[in-house]
């Protein structure tokens, strides 16, 4: 075990921003808080044959890299990191934690690795899911995200990843919440921002009453924001008064408007998703007489903005009521005649199915953090079957955009040692600054 008096010197972050070194046994040490290169004494919180965990309590050597948190919340609420980290160490890391994967996992290495893309490290989280805790010996109401290894609230009034008037609206809710009859049935409110509008969900254990429901019209009518309930599951999600104008975000690069209801799943960072889009589409290089799949479309984010570009698109989701919803986008931006929807389980699909879908000169592919393990797999299978070689064209390039990069490891792995593929470029995406949360995209050509 790590003696009290034990200097460690930290070698490197991991993907939960805990410093990494090596005590005197040569086990290794996860360090809350430390940096890469400093010098640290540490408090052991849990010990195991090969690891231990652990937390400092004194530095001897700081890392030039340490700044001052923004937010003075940090180390007690659990939504940040790496706050601690200059914004420009941490896209580094991201990139450097990329490589890692791509190489130790999957044994592939990018011909080219991309620019990380950045933008705004403050005011960037248009999404975000806030904890509401009355607390009865205080009587008082808690709002924001949990502290970090904790269940409990964070103490918070204010937020500096969230669009300051998010942050300001904290306090507002507190208040809003402690008045209300039902303030200890209210254990969520969502938020999420678009172009114009800012929704707000409210989770409900009760039905409100008359009194509550009035108390949220005039808060929404004091700042400006649009309520919506959430009685039980996502799909009671309602809009408590329906008028104003609708969520949604604009893609301007391609004149796209994106409506959304504020529980769907869309890009925390607006500013990011544009910029995101933009490079997959130049990387994608789709041709005006070419036909394209956008696997795991969501809404339309990718499969829209390249209906713009190429001759046809087919997206294809897990969900019917998101391919409903992706038919409706594609109408409102006037590019109904040229894409198309299906829903299916793409966690489950075999060769057979992949081929049924046709040929494709290009594919995008969006998975959720479980990856597109089967999918990869499928198509390292169709390259495999001499009998549909003549008959089934794989695509020639393929842009997968990933928000876990342990995942996009095993599925490149399995793109370019079976299937025939060669990664050809790679980068980081700072989607989520001051997290270790790290997106990423990588390019695969076909060999």
């Amino acid at each position: 075990m790590t003696a009290a008096d034990e200097w460690l010197k930290v070698e490197s972050l991991d993907l939960e921003a805990q410093g990494v070194a090596h005590n005197a046994e040569g086990k290794v040490v996860f360090i809350e808080g430390a940096l890469p290169g400093e010098e640290v004494l540490v408090s052991v919180q849990r010990k195991k044959n090969n690891w231990e965990q652990a937390s400092v309590v004194a530095l001897r050597r700081e890392s030039s890299q340490r700044v001052t948190p923004g937010c003075r919340h940090f180390g007690t609420c659990g939504g940040c990191k790496m706050q601690h980290f200059h914004v420009g160490a941490q896209v580094a890391t991201k990139q450097r934690a990329l490589e890692d994967a791509l190489w130790h996992l999957g044994k592939v290495k990018a011909e080219r690795m991309l620019r990380p893309i950045e933008g705004p490290s403050w005011g960037y989280r248009y999404r975000a899911r806030l904890s509401v805790r009355y607390v009865v010996k205080k009587e008082r109401v808690l709002v924001g995200f949990h502290e970090r290894k904790s269940s409990y609230v964070a103490d918070m009034d204010s937020c500096e990843v969230l669009p300051p008037h998010l942050s300001a609206m904290l306090v507002p809710l507190r208040e809003l919440v402690t008045g209300m009859d039902q303030r200890d049935r209210l254990p969520q409110i969502e938020v999420a921002v678009g172009d114009e509008v800012t929704a707000l969900v409210l989770r409900h254990l009760e039905p409100l009453t008359a009194a509550d429901t009035q108390r949220l019209r005039d808060f929404a009518s004091s700042h400006g924001v649009q309520w919506w309930l959430q009685p039980k599951g996502p799909e009671t999600v309602h809009q408590l008064d329906a008028e104003g104008p609708s969520l949604a975000y604009t893609l301007p690069e391609f004149g796209i408007t994106m409506p959304f209801k504020p529980t769907d799943f869309t890009q925390v960072n607006h500013q990011i998703n544009r910029v995101l889009v933009s490079r997959a589409l130049r990387l994608l290089e789709a041709k005006p007489g070419e036909r394209v799949i956008d696997w795991f479309c969501g809404l339309g984010n990718f499969t829209l903005p390249i209906a713009t570009q190429a001759r046809e698109v087919l997206g294809i989701e897990g969900s019917e009521t998101l391919v409903a919803r992706s038919r409706e986008n594609a109408a409102l931006n006037g590019l109904g005649t040229k894409t198309s929807f299906v829903a299916r389980n793409l966690f489950e699909i075999t060769p057979e199915e992949l081929a049924s879908y046709g040929n494709a000169d290009k594919w995008l592919v969006d998975p959720p953090r479980e990856g597109a393990f089967a999918l990869a797999k499928a198509l390292a299978d169709l390259a495999a079957d001499s009998e549909r070689a003549t008959s089934y064209v794989p695509p020639s390039r393929i842009v997968y955009v990933s928000c876990n990069p342990a995942t996009l490891a095993r599925d490149a792995g399995l793109l370019v040692h079976q299937a025939g593929y060669t990664c050809v470029a790679a980068g980081a995406i700072n989607m989520f600054p001051h997290t270790a949360h790290v997106e990423s995209m990588a390019v695969f050509e076909k060999s």
